[in-house]
């Protein structure tokens, strides 16, 4: 009725078009997932190919590669620039040289097949999921036992993506006014060695899990910080944290953790700081303006399947910051929010 009644009828074919995009939205992801297994926007970096070019460098038929290629088409991943002629479109164009897109959209493999059954990952968290054996560290504080492979493959995906939360950072939240900054989970250095290129002034000290901690050093070496860079090996929940600094950052760190852990890392991260010391987060948040479905759907469903963690509202994060003993808790806004949210506390002078 809604429909054939002139004044309803945009509203109610935009509520239709919303909802089978819902219905439809895991077709859409595994044409993208396609796309980037084939290397298509790989193909299309230098400019549009011929229909058949791609169906050779594809290896896919014809019927096959029209379907692919008219699917990305509507999807904006791909633009028709002529009757069978194809070319990056304006989604498409993001992904082509993005490693942290890329990575992002291969390892969600692992998702999709905790996924295929939802009820049961609700029913069951903490069982034995793709994304489980994934991230191991969900369920290891210092990294014991984990297999050297599985550590970097994780922190290459990690140091990937890191640039575009580096800049939501950096975009919300001076450092430079700061003396020392302890990264805290800092993986192989990428946040830090940003850091370092916008306040060159600023001491730098990195703390994560030992086997993690190896691939810092052999990073800050290529980019010539080692000797800039102090980097501390241990379990966040045992191990001392460094001392001297004045401000502590947590970038995706507190999201990855379940309530009780993330009250007791607080609470060693106030007690380390001096009066007047500083907390920085930087993780995506739920009920986010702007970007609800990235904390309130993904991330909800992802930390699931990984077993530990989850997103957390502003006024749930501030309460933890609350009862750790920190005061004028912020949230400060960022050019992208469904990358991330940058909030930071001070300890009590």
């Amino acid at each position: 009725m809604a429909s054939a009644f002139w004044p309803t009828r945009l509203i109610a074919r935009r509520r239709a078009r919303d909802l089978f995009d819902i219905v439809a939205g895991f077709a859409y992801s595994q044409t993208l997932f396609a796309c980037v297994q084939l290397g298509l926007f790989a193909l299309l970096r230098d400019g549009p190919l011929a229909h058949e070019a791609l169906c050779d460098a594809m290896e896919l038929d014809d019927d096959a590669a029209r379907a692919l290629l008219d699917a990305a088409v509507a999807l904006k991943l791909l633009e028709r620039t002529a009757p069978r002629e194809y070319g990056l479109g304006v989604l498409g164009a993001a992904v082509v040289d993005d490693e942290g897109i890329d990575g992002m959209v291969r390892h969600h493999a692992y998702f999709y097949r905790d996924m295929a059954d939802p009820v049961a990952l609700l029913k069951e968290r903490g069982g034995n999921t793709a994304l489980s054996s994934y991230w191991p560290y969900a369920h290891s504080d210092d990294g014991s036992g984990m297999d050297a492979d599985i550590v970097a493959r994780y922190t290459a995906l990690m140091s990937a993506s890191q640039p575009m939360v580096c800049a939501q950072v950096h975009a919300a939240y001076r450092l430079a006014r700061h003396r020392h900054l302890l990264d805290v989970g800092g993986g192989n250095g990428a946040f830090l060695i940003s850091v370092a290129r916008r306040a060159p002034g600023l001491k730098l000290s990195l703390f994560d899990m030992e086997p993690v901690t190896r691939l810092a050093r052999e990073n800050l070496q290529a980019a010539g910080l080692l000797e800039k860079v102090s980097v501390c090996a241990g379990d966040f929940s045992v191990t001392p944290f460094p001392e001297g600094a004045d401000v502590i950052s947590l970038v995706r760190v507190l999201h990855d953790h379940d309530d009780d852990v993330v009250a007791t890392l607080l609470a060693k991260v106030r007690a380390s700081l001096p009066p007047g010391g500083t907390v920085l987060i930087a993780e995506p948040l739920a009920e986010t303006a702007g970007a609800p479905r990235m904390g309130s759907v993904y991330f909800a469903f992802y930390l699931r399947a990984m077993g530990s963690g989850r997103p957390r509202r502003f006024d749930e994060l501030r309460d933890l910051l609350h009862r750790a003993g920190f005061v004028a808790v912020q949230q400060k806004k960022t050019p992208i929010p469904m990358l991330a949210s940058v909030v930071h506390a001070r300890v009590p002078d």
